[in-house]
């Protein structure tokens, strides 16, 4: 018989979230952006977004909230809104090369994190741990 699981999978994923998201925020703040904004680059770095809409949905945000998140961005100029062709009441939001690089740097200090996070599992572990929760997520 399999040796029973203690805690509930809620619970540890929560207590594992919670310890990411708070070291990751200072190291987004020395970045200068907020966890949201790192969300809205994040996506926007496989590709435009057709609308607003489509963004805020693929953020999980809602669109009101959305809008001075964009505003932020775009006053740092790290993303651009413009005007889509075939209809001119949306835009289309995509990332300029400063948002590019500003990510690039967010990522690669998060992932300096990650490497301290996950220390103490082997390269075997680690890699079976990113695969399955990239898997449960995707």
């Amino acid at each position: 018989m399999p040796e029973q699981q203690q805690r509930d999978l809620g619970e540890m994923l929560f207590v594992l979230a919670r310890t990411v998201i708070e070291a990751e925020e200072p190291l987004l703040r020395g970045h200068g952006v907020e966890m949201w904004d790192y969300a809205v680059l994040s996506r926007l770095a496989d590709g435009p977004a057709s609308t607003q809409a489509e963004l805020a949905a693929a953020v999980r945000r809602d669109k009101t909230r959305l809008i001075p998140i964009l505003d932020r961005l775009e006053v740092r100029k790290l993303l651009l809104r413009s005007p889509d062709p075939a209809d001119r009441r949306n835009r289309i939001v995509s990332l300029t090369d400063a948002g590019h690089e500003l990510l690039a740097a967010c990522k690669a200090s998060i992932r300096q994190m990650e490497d301290e996070l996950l220390a103490d599992l082997g390269p075997q572990e680690r890699a079976t741990f990113v695969a399955a929760l990239t898997r449960l997520v995707d």
